[in-house]
Protein backbone atom coordinates (compact mmCIF):
# COMPACT_ATOMS: atom_id res chain seq x y z
CA UNK A 1 0.00 0.00 0.00
CA UNK A 2 1.11 3.81 -0.20
CA UNK A 3 2.38 5.25 2.26
CA UNK A 4 -0.51 7.82 2.53
CA UNK A 5 -3.06 5.30 3.53
CA UNK A 6 -6.52 6.42 5.79
CA UNK A 7 -8.48 3.91 7.54
CA UNK A 8 -12.14 5.09 7.98
CA UNK A 9 -14.80 3.98 10.22
CA UNK A 10 -18.35 5.09 9.14
CA UNK A 11 -20.01 5.09 12.27
CA UNK A 12 -23.84 6.55 12.59
CA UNK A 13 -22.84 8.82 15.44
CA UNK A 14 -19.16 9.34 14.90
CA UNK A 15 -16.47 8.96 12.11
CA UNK A 16 -13.18 7.91 13.14
CA UNK A 17 -10.50 8.21 10.59
CA UNK A 18 -6.86 6.86 10.97
CA UNK A 19 -3.70 7.05 9.26
CA UNK A 20 -0.92 4.37 8.56
CA UNK A 21 1.76 5.34 11.11
CA UNK A 22 -0.22 7.70 12.90
CA UNK A 23 -2.69 5.88 14.40
CA UNK A 24 -6.41 7.80 14.88
CA UNK A 25 -5.99 11.38 13.80
CA UNK A 26 -9.70 12.53 13.68
CA UNK A 27 -13.18 11.13 16.11
CA UNK A 28 -15.95 13.66 15.58
CA UNK A 29 -19.36 13.39 15.45
CA UNK A 30 -20.81 12.08 11.98
CA UNK A 31 -23.07 15.40 11.38
CA UNK A 32 -23.43 18.13 9.20
CA UNK A 33 -25.63 21.21 9.52
CA UNK A 34 -26.95 23.12 6.73
CA UNK A 35 -28.28 26.38 6.69
CA UNK A 36 -31.11 27.58 3.36
CA UNK A 37 -30.83 23.68 2.03
CA UNK A 38 -27.25 24.54 0.24
CA UNK A 39 -24.76 26.16 2.43
CA UNK A 40 -22.51 23.91 5.11
CA UNK A 41 -21.98 25.92 8.14
CA UNK A 42 -20.57 22.85 10.62
CA UNK A 43 -19.53 19.91 11.00
CA UNK A 44 -18.79 16.81 13.09
CA UNK A 45 -18.39 18.49 16.62
CA UNK A 46 -19.20 21.58 16.17
CA UNK A 47 -22.58 20.39 14.18
CA UNK A 48 -23.59 18.25 16.65
CA UNK A 49 -23.60 21.82 19.47
CA UNK A 50 -26.46 22.72 16.95
CA UNK A 51 -28.37 19.37 17.28
CA UNK A 52 -31.46 20.34 18.50
CA UNK A 53 -30.89 23.97 19.18
CA UNK A 54 -31.04 25.08 15.54
CA UNK A 55 -33.43 27.50 14.25
CA UNK A 56 -35.83 25.94 11.12
CA UNK A 57 -33.79 27.33 8.19
CA UNK A 58 -31.19 25.38 9.69
CA UNK A 59 -30.83 21.23 9.48
CA UNK A 60 -28.40 19.37 11.16
CA UNK A 61 -28.16 15.48 10.08
CA UNK A 62 -26.76 12.51 10.40
CA UNK A 63 -25.68 11.01 6.76
CA UNK A 64 -25.48 7.50 7.95
CA UNK A 65 -28.53 6.04 9.42
CA UNK A 66 -28.62 2.27 10.51
CA UNK A 67 -25.11 1.52 9.77
CA UNK A 68 -25.08 2.05 5.95
CA UNK A 69 -24.50 5.51 3.92
CA UNK A 70 -28.19 7.20 3.92
CA UNK A 71 -27.04 10.42 2.24
CA UNK A 72 -24.59 10.67 0.20
CA UNK A 73 -23.77 14.07 -0.91
CA UNK A 74 -23.52 15.02 2.25
CA UNK A 75 -21.40 12.10 3.43
CA UNK A 76 -19.51 13.14 0.74
CA UNK A 77 -18.96 16.59 1.79
CA UNK A 78 -18.31 15.57 5.37
CA UNK A 79 -15.70 13.46 4.41
CA UNK A 80 -13.93 16.36 1.49
CA UNK A 81 -14.13 18.66 5.24
CA UNK A 82 -12.98 16.35 7.26
CA UNK A 83 -9.64 15.23 5.24
CA UNK A 84 -8.74 18.61 4.33
CA UNK A 85 -8.69 19.61 8.11
CA UNK A 86 -6.15 16.40 8.42
CA UNK A 87 -4.31 18.15 5.74
CA UNK A 88 -3.97 21.68 7.24
CA UNK A 89 -7.11 23.25 5.12
CA UNK A 90 -5.37 21.89 1.86
CA UNK A 91 -6.91 18.69 0.03
CA UNK A 92 -4.51 16.06 0.32
CA UNK A 93 -2.60 14.37 -1.95
CA UNK A 94 -3.35 11.09 -3.62
CA UNK A 95 -3.91 8.13 -0.83
CA UNK A 96 -5.58 4.95 -0.21
CA UNK A 97 -8.36 4.44 1.77
CA UNK A 98 -9.93 1.16 3.96
CA UNK A 99 -13.10 1.47 4.33
CA UNK A 100 -14.81 -0.73 7.57
CA UNK A 101 -18.40 -1.73 6.60
CA UNK A 102 -21.09 -3.90 8.04
CA UNK A 103 -20.96 -7.48 6.98
CA UNK A 104 -24.79 -7.99 6.78
CA UNK A 105 -25.74 -5.33 4.10
CA UNK A 106 -26.59 -5.53 0.78
CA UNK A 107 -24.16 -5.42 -2.09
CA UNK A 108 -25.60 -1.88 -3.19
CA UNK A 109 -25.18 -0.86 0.18
CA UNK A 110 -21.59 -1.76 0.47
CA UNK A 111 -20.97 -0.58 -3.20
CA UNK A 112 -21.83 2.89 -2.28
CA UNK A 113 -18.72 2.89 0.70
CA UNK A 114 -16.63 2.76 -2.13
CA UNK A 115 -18.08 4.92 -4.74
CA UNK A 116 -18.31 7.77 -1.90
CA UNK A 117 -14.86 7.92 -1.81
CA UNK A 118 -13.81 7.39 -5.72
CA UNK A 119 -16.17 9.49 -7.12
CA UNK A 120 -15.50 12.83 -4.84
CA UNK A 121 -13.23 15.07 -5.42
CA UNK A 122 -9.91 13.84 -3.36
CA UNK A 123 -7.11 12.43 -4.95
CA UNK A 124 -7.62 8.78 -4.45
CA UNK A 125 -4.90 5.85 -5.43
CA UNK A 126 -7.23 2.17 -4.20
CA UNK A 127 -10.09 1.94 -2.24
CA UNK A 128 -10.30 -1.40 -0.34
CA UNK A 129 -12.92 -2.44 2.00
CA UNK A 130 -12.98 -4.85 5.06
CA UNK A 131 -15.59 -6.16 6.84
CA UNK A 132 -16.98 -4.45 10.04
CA UNK A 133 -16.48 -7.49 12.60
CA UNK A 134 -13.00 -8.16 11.09
CA UNK A 135 -11.69 -5.29 11.95
CA UNK A 136 -13.53 -5.02 15.28
CA UNK A 137 -11.43 -8.30 16.24
CA UNK A 138 -8.56 -6.76 15.56
CA UNK A 139 -9.05 -4.15 17.07
CA UNK A 140 -9.88 -5.92 20.08
CA UNK A 141 -6.88 -7.79 20.17
CA UNK A 142 -7.85 -10.75 19.17
CA UNK A 143 -6.00 -13.45 16.70
CA UNK A 144 -8.24 -14.46 13.51
CA UNK A 145 -6.03 -15.71 11.01
CA UNK A 146 -5.74 -19.01 13.30
CA UNK A 147 -8.47 -21.87 12.58
CA UNK A 148 -9.39 -20.93 16.64
CA UNK A 149 -12.74 -19.51 16.38
CA UNK A 150 -13.77 -16.25 17.37
CA UNK A 151 -17.36 -14.36 19.00
CA UNK A 152 -17.34 -10.69 18.66
CA UNK A 153 -20.58 -8.64 19.92
CA UNK A 154 -20.56 -4.56 18.17
CA UNK A 155 -23.44 -2.53 19.76
CA UNK A 156 -23.17 0.63 17.86
CA UNK A 157 -25.66 3.53 17.30
CA UNK A 158 -28.28 2.04 15.20
CA UNK A 159 -27.30 -1.48 14.72
CA UNK A 160 -25.90 -4.17 16.54
CA UNK A 161 -23.84 -6.78 14.75
CA UNK A 162 -22.81 -10.51 16.23
CA UNK A 163 -20.36 -12.33 14.10
CA UNK A 164 -18.28 -15.66 14.07
CA UNK A 165 -14.57 -15.50 13.21
CA UNK A 166 -12.22 -17.79 11.63
CA UNK A 167 -9.51 -18.00 9.36
CA UNK A 168 -9.69 -14.47 8.73
CA UNK A 169 -12.87 -14.64 7.62
CA UNK A 170 -16.52 -14.15 8.89
CA UNK A 171 -18.66 -17.45 9.31
CA UNK A 172 -21.67 -16.42 10.55
CA UNK A 173 -23.05 -12.65 10.90
CA UNK A 174 -26.37 -11.11 12.08
CA UNK A 175 -27.11 -7.47 12.20
CA UNK A 176 -29.62 -5.94 14.53
CA UNK A 177 -31.30 -2.99 14.36
CA UNK A 178 -31.03 -1.99 17.70
CA UNK A 179 -28.29 0.24 19.35
CA UNK A 180 -27.55 3.55 21.66
CA UNK A 181 -29.87 5.57 19.88
CA UNK A 182 -32.68 3.36 19.96
CA UNK A 183 -32.34 2.69 23.82
CA UNK A 184 -32.06 6.95 23.69
CA UNK A 185 -35.27 6.49 22.08
CA UNK A 186 -36.91 4.15 24.76
CA UNK A 187 -35.87 6.33 27.95
CA UNK A 188 -37.32 9.55 25.96
CA UNK A 189 -40.41 7.97 25.70
CA UNK A 190 -40.77 5.84 29.07
CA UNK A 191 -39.94 9.71 30.55
CA UNK A 192 -42.53 11.14 28.95
CA UNK A 193 -45.26 8.26 29.64
CA UNK A 194 -44.01 8.28 33.40
CA UNK A 195 -43.28 11.69 34.12
CA UNK A 196 -45.09 14.03 32.09
CA UNK A 197 -41.52 14.92 30.93
CA UNK A 198 -40.37 16.00 27.15
CA UNK A 199 -36.55 15.39 26.92
CA UNK A 200 -34.40 15.64 24.17
CA UNK A 201 -31.65 13.21 22.45
CA UNK A 202 -29.07 14.71 24.19
CA UNK A 203 -30.54 14.42 27.57
CA UNK A 204 -31.49 11.09 26.88
CA UNK A 205 -28.28 10.06 26.23
CA UNK A 206 -26.80 11.82 29.25
CA UNK A 207 -29.57 9.52 31.59
CA UNK A 208 -28.51 6.13 29.85
CA UNK A 209 -24.70 7.22 30.15
CA UNK A 210 -25.16 7.81 34.30
CA UNK A 211 -28.23 5.18 35.29
CA UNK A 212 -28.26 2.56 32.67
CA UNK A 213 -27.97 -1.07 33.66
CA UNK A 214 -28.71 -4.25 32.10
CA UNK A 215 -29.91 -5.56 35.63
CA UNK A 216 -32.02 -3.78 38.01
CA UNK A 217 -29.69 -4.07 40.59
CA UNK A 218 -28.80 -0.24 40.22
CA UNK A 219 -30.43 2.60 42.63
CA UNK A 220 -29.62 5.37 41.49
CA UNK A 221 -30.81 9.14 40.24
CA UNK A 222 -30.34 11.93 38.01
CA UNK A 223 -32.23 16.12 37.96
CA UNK A 224 -32.81 16.79 34.13
CA UNK A 225 -34.46 19.35 32.33
CA UNK A 226 -37.23 19.25 30.15
CA UNK A 227 -40.49 20.99 29.31
CA UNK A 228 -43.58 19.49 31.41
CA UNK A 229 -46.30 18.09 28.55
CA UNK A 230 -48.91 19.19 30.27
CA UNK A 231 -48.17 22.52 30.74
CA UNK A 232 -45.82 23.45 28.17
CA UNK A 233 -43.55 25.24 30.60
CA UNK A 234 -39.54 23.84 31.53
CA UNK A 235 -39.28 21.89 34.49
CA UNK A 236 -36.01 20.19 36.46
CA UNK A 237 -37.50 16.72 37.56
CA UNK A 238 -35.58 13.71 39.12
CA UNK A 239 -35.47 10.54 37.07
CA UNK A 240 -34.97 7.03 38.38
CA UNK A 241 -32.44 4.17 37.38
CA UNK A 242 -35.70 1.70 37.92
CA UNK A 243 -37.02 4.46 34.67
CA UNK A 244 -34.36 3.69 32.64
CA UNK A 245 -34.16 -0.26 32.99
CA UNK A 246 -37.64 -0.27 32.55
CA UNK A 247 -37.30 1.40 29.13
CA UNK A 248 -34.21 0.09 27.70
CA UNK A 249 -34.54 -3.64 29.02
CA UNK A 250 -36.50 -5.02 26.08
CA UNK A 251 -33.93 -3.69 24.12
CA UNK A 252 -31.00 -5.77 25.56
CA UNK A 253 -32.54 -8.65 25.78
CA UNK A 254 -33.31 -8.88 22.03
CA UNK A 255 -29.23 -8.28 21.99
CA UNK A 256 -29.39 -11.25 23.95
CA UNK A 257 -31.74 -12.97 21.33
CA UNK A 258 -29.68 -12.31 18.94
CA UNK A 259 -26.52 -13.50 20.43
CA UNK A 260 -28.81 -17.38 20.82
CA UNK A 261 -29.59 -17.48 17.74
CA UNK A 262 -25.98 -17.46 16.26
CA UNK A 263 -24.87 -19.59 18.88
CA UNK A 264 -27.21 -22.25 18.12
CA UNK A 265 -26.34 -22.01 14.36
CA UNK A 266 -22.36 -22.11 15.36
CA UNK A 267 -20.48 -25.12 14.10
CA UNK A 268 -19.81 -27.63 17.40
CA UNK A 269 -15.84 -27.25 16.85
CA UNK A 270 -16.28 -23.68 17.19
CA UNK A 271 -18.47 -23.58 19.90
CA UNK A 272 -15.99 -25.45 21.72
CA UNK A 273 -13.61 -22.25 21.14
CA UNK A 274 -15.88 -19.73 22.47
CA UNK A 275 -17.05 -22.04 25.69
CA UNK A 276 -12.70 -21.76 26.43
CA UNK A 277 -12.56 -18.14 25.63
CA UNK A 278 -16.14 -16.29 26.04
CA UNK A 279 -17.55 -14.05 23.56
CA UNK A 280 -15.98 -10.35 23.22
CA UNK A 281 -18.10 -6.86 23.03
CA UNK A 282 -16.91 -4.07 21.60
CA UNK A 283 -19.17 -0.55 20.51
CA UNK A 284 -19.78 2.55 22.06
CA UNK A 285 -22.66 1.17 24.30
CA UNK A 286 -20.54 -1.97 25.56
CA UNK A 287 -19.97 -0.18 28.66
CA UNK A 288 -23.69 -0.09 30.08
CA UNK A 289 -23.51 -1.29 33.52
CA UNK A 290 -23.65 -5.17 34.13
CA UNK A 291 -24.19 -5.71 30.40
CA UNK A 292 -21.15 -8.58 31.06
CA UNK A 293 -23.81 -10.07 34.07
CA UNK A 294 -26.67 -9.86 31.61
CA UNK A 295 -25.43 -11.84 28.67
CA UNK A 296 -22.88 -14.44 30.80
CA UNK A 297 -26.64 -14.80 32.90
CA UNK A 298 -28.39 -15.52 29.49
CA UNK A 299 -26.03 -17.47 27.77
CA UNK A 300 -23.55 -19.17 30.26
CA UNK A 301 -20.77 -18.13 28.91
CA UNK A 302 -17.68 -16.16 29.96
CA UNK A 303 -18.13 -12.16 28.51
CA UNK A 304 -15.37 -9.75 27.71
CA UNK A 305 -15.90 -6.32 27.61
CA UNK A 306 -13.22 -4.77 24.86
CA UNK A 307 -10.61 -2.27 26.00
CA UNK A 308 -11.43 1.04 24.33
CA UNK A 309 -14.64 -0.56 22.85
CA UNK A 310 -15.64 2.36 21.31
CA UNK A 311 -12.07 2.45 19.27
CA UNK A 312 -12.22 -1.20 18.16
CA UNK A 313 -13.02 -0.78 14.39
CA UNK A 314 -10.46 2.19 13.98
CA UNK A 315 -7.92 0.37 15.73
CA UNK A 316 -8.01 -2.69 13.62
CA UNK A 317 -8.28 -0.76 10.27
CA UNK A 318 -4.93 0.22 12.05
CA UNK A 319 -3.53 -2.97 12.28
CA UNK A 320 -4.31 -3.88 8.67
CA UNK A 321 -2.61 -0.73 7.57
CA UNK A 322 0.35 -1.18 9.73
CA UNK A 323 0.76 -5.00 9.83
CA UNK A 324 1.81 -6.29 6.50
CA UNK A 325 0.30 -9.78 7.26
CA UNK A 326 -2.71 -8.55 7.76
CA UNK A 327 -3.14 -6.50 4.89
CA UNK A 328 -4.95 -9.13 2.88
CA UNK A 329 -7.77 -8.41 4.98
CA UNK A 330 -8.72 -5.50 3.19
CA UNK A 331 -10.61 -6.73 -0.34
CA UNK A 332 -12.58 -5.98 -3.06
CA UNK A 333 -16.67 -6.71 -2.58
CA UNK A 334 -17.20 -10.18 -1.60
CA UNK A 335 -20.32 -12.40 -0.74
CA UNK A 336 -20.91 -13.54 2.83
CA UNK A 337 -22.60 -16.37 4.95
CA UNK A 338 -25.30 -14.29 6.10
CA UNK A 339 -28.52 -15.20 8.58
CA UNK A 340 -31.83 -13.42 7.53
Amino acid sequence: MAQRTYGIDFGTSTIKICRKGQGIVLDERNMIAIADRNSIIAIGNEAYDMYEKAPANIVVSNPVRSGVIADVSNMTALLVHFMMKLSGGKKPGTADYIVATPTDITEVERRSFYELISRSSLKVGRVKIVDKPVADALGAGLEIMTARGVMIVDIGADTTEVSILSLGGIVLSKLIPIGGNKLDESIKGMVKKKHNLYIGDKTAENIKKQLASALPTVEASVQVYGRDVVTGLPVLMEIHSSTVYEAIAEHLYSIVDAIRIILERTPPEIASDIIDSGLYVTGGSANIFELKGLISKETGLKVNICEDPANTVVNGLRRIMDEEPLSSLADSLRVKNLID
